[in-house]
Formats: C-alpha cells, sequence, structure tokens
C-alpha cells in the first residue's frame, strides 16, 4: 500500500475532494488547501513526499507558489491547470515542476501521473561524488613522491626513508631501526646522516605545504610519520 503524503492545492472544492477520495483510495494519505497563502506554513510543519498543485488560487498563484518552494526544496510538483493554451508558455518559464495536467482531466490519470512522478523521485542515483587523490602518494616503481599531487623530487635515499615511516604511520623510529630498513646491506651510517635526509625531505613538503608538518621528531627517541 502506497504510504505518501500528497499535499492536494485546489480551491474547486468538486474537484479536490474527488481527487483527494481517490488518492484516499489508492492508500495515499492526502491534505487539501484551498488557498495559495496556506502552502508555506503547511510545508514548514508537515512531511509531503509530493504537491499537487493548481495554478489559479486565492492569494498567491499556483505559478509563483512553485518558484518559492524550489528556492528551498526539490519536493516532486504537479500543476493542475485549466490554460492548456498558455502550456508552453508555462514551461518555458523554468518553474521546476516536474509535471502538468490539463483540466478537464480523469481522476485516474492524475493517480498514475502522481505514481510515476513518485516513482521518478525515489529511483536510486548512481552518480557519486569523485573521490580525492590522497594527500601523499608514493610510486615505489619510479621512486616518485607526490604531494598535493605536485612532485616532491626526492632523491632515492630520501624516498626509501620516507616510505618506510609512511608504510607505518604514528609509528615512532629510531635513527637505528630507519638505518636498518633503509640500507640491507648493514653499511656504517651515521645517526647524523638520518638526520640530514628527513631535514630535507620536511623541507621538500614544506615547500608544497607550509602549513602542515608531516614527519615530527620526538627528542631522544627518533621519528613518525602522522597527518595531522
Amino acid at each position: 500500500m502506497q504510504t505518501a503524503h500528497i499535499l492536494l492545492v485546489e480551491d474547486e472544492t468538486k474537484i479536490a475532494q474527488l481527487l483527494q477520495d481517490y488518492l484516499q483510495h489508492e492508500g495515499f494519505v492526502c491534505s487539501v488547501l484551498d488557498r495559495g497563502d496556506l502552502v508555506e506554513p503547511f510545508l514548514a510543519t508537515h512531511n509531503c513526499q509530493l504537491i499537487l498543485l493548481d495554478i489559479m488560487l486565492p492569494a498567491i498563484s499556483g505559478l509563483e507558489l512553485c518558484k518559492r518552494i524550489r528556492q528551498s526544496s526539490h519536493i516532486p510538483i504537479i500543476l493542475l491547470t485549466a490554460r492548456v493554451e498558455e502550456i508552453d508558455r508555462l514551461l518555458g518559464l523554468e518553474l521546476g515542476a516536474d509535471d502538468y495536467i490539463c483540466k478537464p482531466f480523469s481522476p485516474r490519470e492524475v493517480v498514475a501521473r502522481v505514481k510515476a512522478v513518485l516513482r521518478r523521485s525515489t529511483l536510486p542515483t548512481s552518480v557519486t561524488a569523485p573521490e580525492k587523490p590522497p594527500v601523499l602518494q608514493l610510486d615505489k616503481a619510479c621512486f616518485q613522491a607526490k604531494l598535493h599531487g605536485q612532485d616532491l623530487a626526492l632523491t632515492a635515499v630520501e624516498f626509501s626513508l620516507l616510505a618506510v615511516l609512511v608504510e607505518q604511520p604514528t609509528r615512532i623510529f629510531s635513527r637505528e631501526q630507519l638505518m636498518n630498513a633503509m640500507y640491507q646491506d648493514h653499511r656504517v651510517v651515521s645517526d647524523r646522516t638520518i638526520d640530514s635526509h628527513i631535514k630535507k625531505i620536511r623541507r621538500k613538503m614544506a615547500s608544497i605545504c607550509p602549513e602542515q608538518e608531516f614527519i615530527h621528531a620526538l627528542y631522544g627517541v627518533g621519528y613518525k610519520f602522522e597527518m595531522n
């Protein structure tokens, strides 16, 4: 059974009652208003899934209401009009209506249009926001590192050192651990060599992203990589 709440705005009592009866028979909840100035206050306090909106209304016209509603809502709107000769002009106004029905109409046609518009409005969309590239990209095949899409121009040694830190973010590496990870041939390397490489990497990263520090030094302990 349909459970959508339909707001019918129609000042002709007989038409309003007939459409309400048909919609409720189909399982819809249907509220009826007969003046244009009542619509916006009603929508502010009620959750509706579709509006059947007559163009000729007391106080505020359906055309004006359609424009106002579209400024803040995507709720489906079907216009009801007796102005058959003005349909082309109405469509050209780009009011944002989802459909229109000309009077005189069959109540069954109105119900069918309501169902069709509701189906369209609830179809799942396959459009997804494009994924942002990671802030830091490492390409081990060519020893290339990019920060916010810009090449850091690292040397092979600098790249290897950064890769060790990045692979285990937030882990604190001692200088000895970094040397062992980088130089697996057990060559003798001074602690100061690691400090020098870190300093160069930091300088290159700061030239692209000066407001953020990626490699953090813990005095007397070592270094860690962390995105703040």
